[in-house]
């Protein structure tokens, strides 16, 4: 029962970070959380202990949990991780094609492109299926895991920063999608890495002046 009453609540908290509901910087505690969710203060220990395993939480001595922060800094460092890793994640995917991985892309940036202009948030959801589903696919399991941290990241600043919503609903999000799609269908490995560098760049230029310098890795 304690297993189970912690991996709900990891999930729920989880989504409350995620979604910003649990706004970065904001502190939680065990009390309150156990009061919330009328449970004992063992599962929620538990579940705090994992989250700050995944990253998203801090320990703060004596005071209880803080809610890691999502500032430009934050957004930046994920960003450049995802350069280094997803352009290999998507040449992988590419070379270890599967019909079922063709069949499920398709899937995920048709049900993108019904939502897209309606939905901004759904739109982000269908677009981190998209990529994790790429990141899977490149049978690389620290690589994927690594990026599922990266994408949840990402998901959460779509939430955090409303700013950033607005390129959810461009055409060209779609379109770099259908790139990056077009390449792993074809499984032309090259062609998936510079379509998937080319939907980064592109990423990273909306928010091109929220930052000052973006470093060689962006060249």
């Amino acid at each position: 029962m304690g297993t189970s009453l912690t991996d709900g609540l990891v999930v729920q908290l989880r989504s409350a970070i995620l979604t910003g509901e649990l706004a970065p910087g904001s502190i939680v505690v065990e009390p309150r959380l156990a009061e919330e969710y009328s449970v004992s203060k063992t599962p929620v220990r538990e579940a705090l202990r994992i989250l700050t395993t995944q990253g998203l939480l801090t320990v703060l001595p004596k005071k209880g949990y803080l809610v890691r922060t999502m500032g430009l800094n934050d957004v930046q460092e994920t960003l450049d991780l995802r350069m280094l890793l997803e352009p290999h994640a998507a040449a992988s995917a590419a070379g270890y094609l599967s019909p079922a991985l063709v069949a499920e892309l398709r899937q995920i940036l048709d049900s993108q492109a019904e939502v897209s202009t309606e939905n901004p948030l759904a739109a982000m959801e269908a677009a981190q299926r998209f990529h994790q589903c790429i990141a899977d696919a490149s049978r690389n399991t620290r690589l994927a895991d690594t990026l599922r941290h990266c994408f949840d990241e990402t998901a959460r600043a779509h939430h955090v920063l409303p700013g950033l919503q607005r390129y959810m609903s461009a055409p060209a999000e779609q379109a770099e999608h259908e790139a990056i799609y077009e390449a792993i269908a074809g499984a032309d490995a090259r062609a998936a890495e510079a379509a998937m560098r080319a939907h980064l760049r592109s990423i990273r230029a909306t928010m091109a002046q929220q930052f000052n310098d973006p470093g060689s890795l962006w060249a």
